[in-house]
């Protein structure tokens, strides 16, 4: 078993449906846990396509909220995304950028090929200095409110058997193709290093 707590990150486009829900659950659990966007802004649709709303990620979910409450309530209130960000003020005061983040990690969990795509390519582009590994293992969540449930009890449960592995390393294959032949579902994984 790895002597310190398993450092894990989430990583959506947004930081806010899919890898909220997965920050909450394994904190829940106990995970030193922190999560991300890997995209640029947050934008969120409006009844008209061609015009979403666009906040950057150092505005405070309070303030989305509020500012989309203002804008359609009633249709923020329908689509879910005014519930999405009242749990996220529950957990943490604001969206945080990955490529702003310097903090190691052992394992970062990404929702959506794209941001996988993303923190590869930043970890990549970034110099290397302690050599320390770090998995990115990718696992496609619909950005959906259930989807992101029950993908973020996937994750959860693959962070359980990396805590318990004696040897992270060599257990990240034999635990992802477990939880392929459990869930039916497909992951990417890399390793980075910092």
């Amino acid at each position: 078993m790895p002597s310190s707590p398993l450092r894990v990150a989430v990583v959506s486009m947004s930081n806010m449906n899919r890898s909220m829900e997965a920050h909450r659950i394994l904190s829940k659990k106990g995970f030193s846990v922190r999560s991300f966007g890997a995209g640029a802004h947050m934008r969120f649709p409006r009844l008209s396509p061609n015009q979403p709303v666009v906040y950057d990620f150092s505005t405070s979910y309070e303030k989305m909220r509020k500012d989309l409450s203002c804008i359609d309530g009633k249709y923020y209130k329908t689509n879910g995304v005014l519930h999405i960000l009242k749990r996220n003020e529950r957990i943490k005061p604001y969206p945080e950028a990955f490529q702003e983040c310097r903090d190691p990690f052992d394992v970062i969990f990404t929702c959506g090929e794209r941001a996988y795509n993303r923190v590869v390519a930043d970890l990549c582009a970034r110099d290397q200095e302690t050599w320390q590994p770090v998995h990115v293992i990718n696992l496609d969540i619909k950005d959906t409110l259930e989807d992101a449930t029950l993908g973020s009890l996937i994750i959860c449960e693959l962070c359980q058997g990396l805590q318990q592995a004696d040897e992270v390393e060599s257990s990240v294959a034999e635990l992802l193709q477990a939880a392929k032949e459990k869930t039916g579902r497909s992951f990417l994984h890399a390793v980075c290093f910092y």
